[in-house]
């Protein structure tokens, strides 16, 4: 049996624009100790083989010191290490991974076809192949078949299963006729579960950190153990930080102690959080800056929605002989037209504001 980390998606010297500039620069440090990191949990794993399916870094633009590092820390795996680069660190001998010398256990390949590299001594065979560029339109898999053999087969890809056609779309059948082992694959940012296509293992570790909101949750690594026919894996919690969205319903609640209650027992002071009013107020809405005065120091970031929507009960003022009658009713058929959720979000802001207004009073 061949012990194995899976890695992928770290997007090294990432923006962060939604973080501030000294938080932005604060996480891509932190992205690149995480390289120091995994490199401690491979080897306190005694890992054979350590596979990180593409998208190490962002794009391009990346600092040479990351690079650097990058070479240097996985240098420090007493394992072997196989990279297979993708759409945003595509191999080129211009490009960054051109740059910097790599330590002799780690292979990166470099052509836009599956090449094998044999381990004699896990009696093993780990395949690969790299984006040449930001698009790999034909399947590298198409057509792939292992030997029949008693040995381990293992291969490391970035590619979009049954996805878009631009990031190396290979399909089910495609796995499951491979005959691998287990495939190892990057691009989704999602944990895909231990998947099976015929007696081929596959999965999608995820990236190892959220970057954004569009990566909430959990995030990590897989590993374990892939032998001949046989694949016993698992997700691995990995990131330091979580991106959260948490909706809060404050109808005919105080909405201090619908956000208290909504926290409760959440440990946010590492965690990017944003929270979403929901549900009927009075036509003030919520004020999301006394509550961030109240709470922002509770979070590494904190981001505030108001979408809570105006009280039924205040429309009922569109039945009054006056001008706040006629500003209502005049709302309120535009109300009855309204075809989409960012039409009546807009009549919602115009009725809080409007009436504000009558009333001269701060919304």
């Amino acid at each position: 049996m061949i012990k194995l980390l899976h890695a992928a998606d770290f997007h090294l010297d990432s923006p962060y624009r939604s973080l501030s500039v000294d938080q932005a620069r604060q996480r891509r440090r932190e992205s690149r100790e995480n390289l120091l990191r995994l490199t401690q949990f491979a080897n306190a794993g005694a890992v054979d083989v350590v596979l990180l399916a593409g998208d190490l870094f962002d794009s391009s633009e990346i600092y040479r010191e990351t690079m650097e590092m990058l070479a240097k820390t996985l240098g420090e795996i007493k394992g072997r290490v196989f990279i297979a680069p993708g759409n945003h660190d595509f191999w080129d001998i211009n490009g960054p991974y051109g740059k910097v010398q790599w330590p002799d256990n780690v292979h990166i390949f470099r052509r836009n076809a599956i090449e094998a590299v044999e381990l004699p001594e896990l009696n093993c065979i780990v395949y690969g192949a790299a984006f040449t560029q930001n698009e790999c339109s034909e399947s590298l898999l198409k057509d792939f078949h292992v030997p029949q053999d008693d040995r381990t087969h293992i291969m490391v890809l970035h590619g979009d299963v049954d996805g878009a056609a631009r990031y190396n779309a290979v399909t089910r059948d495609e796995i499951a006729q491979s005959g691998l082992d287990y495939l190892a694959l990057g691009h989704v940012h999602a944990f895909s579960g231990i998947e099976k296509f015929g007696t081929t293992a596959w999965a999608y570790p995820g990236c190892p950190e959220g970057r954004g909101f569009d990566e909430c949750g959990e995030h990590g690594v897989i590993m374990g153990t892939v032998g001949k026919d046989t694949a016993d894996l698992h997700f691995v919690p990995f990131g330091r930080r979580r991106y959260e969205i948490i909706t809060v319903d404050v109808t005919g609640r105080d909405v201090m102690e619908a956000l208290e209650a909504a926290l409760a027992k959440r440990h946010t002071e590492m965690d990017i959080y944003r929270i979403v009013f929901s549900g009927e107020t009075d036509v003030g809405g919520v004020d999301l800056t006394e509550i961030h005065d109240a709470l922002g120091e509770r979070f590494y970031q904190l981001e505030l929605r108001d979408e809570t929507r105006v009280a039924e009960d205040i429309w009922l003022y569109a039945k009054e002989d006056s001008l706040r009658g006629l500003f209502l009713k005049s709302l309120l058929r535009r109300k009855a037209e309204a075809k989409t959720p960012e039409d009546f979000a807009r009549i919602e802001r115009a009725a809080r504001f409007g009436l504000a207004a009558l009333e001269n009073r701060d919304l």
